[in-house]
């Protein structure tokens, strides 16, 4: 049997159990610092400045998406938000996997996107292994204040979310949803 000889983020790229190691310490401390640069732009008055540090900060940012500082990120080269999308303050980008959020979406503060997985069995959790699953948020979401959604979980196109609510499993397109965990109350 062969040892798997890929480096810790590599095994993040690929979905796999990974251990931290100080690669993937490294590249935090980056995305925070690039966080910290971004948030200290936006509080100025120079908007392309503060754009340029946003799409610097994330894999992507569609015309007219913005989010407001203070944003909170593992990695945030792993995230993608579409065009026209608008983030409140507090977002946490938990983003070990990739996180996909769509065109016109609202998001309210203090939401949460978790990616990450750690183990339930004991033993590998002290281990402290980790791996993650993608999130993906169709377009025309509104997720309100203080969502949060695990890993794994798609959320449809024009589907509403209410506030505080927690969302364990994917959500249809079209619907509201409330409650922890969340589960829909109505279609629209």
């Amino acid at each position: 049997m062969s040892e798997d000889t890929r480096s810790q983020y590599e095994r993040v790229l690929a979905g796999d159990w990974y251990e931290g190691d100080a690669e993937i310490a490294a590249l935090t401390r980056a995305a925070q610092g690039r966080a910290e640069r971004f948030a200290e732009l936006a509080r100025g008055d120079d908007e392309a400045a503060a754009l340029e540090a946003l799409r610097d900060l994330l894999g992507s940012v569609g015309e007219g998406g913005w989010i407001r500082p203070p944003l909170y990120v593992d990695f945030g080269r792993h995230t993608h938000i579409g065009a026209r999308t608008f983030v409140n303050f507090g977002l946490v980008l938990l983003d070990v996997a990739p996180i996909r959020i769509g065109e016109d979406c609202q998001i309210g503060p203090n939401v949460q996107l978790l990616t990450p997985i750690h183990p339930v069995e004991p033993e590998p959790r002290r281990a402290k292994l980790e791996s993650a699953e993608p999130i993906t948020i169709g377009d025309n979401v509104w997720l309100g204040g203080g969502v949060i959604v695990c890993p794994g979980v798609t959320i449809g196109d024009n589907t509403v979310v209410g506030a505080g609510a927690v969302v364990t499993k994917d959500l249809p397109a079209n619907v509201v949803a409330v409650g922890n965990p969340a589960r829909v109350i109505k279609e629209i």
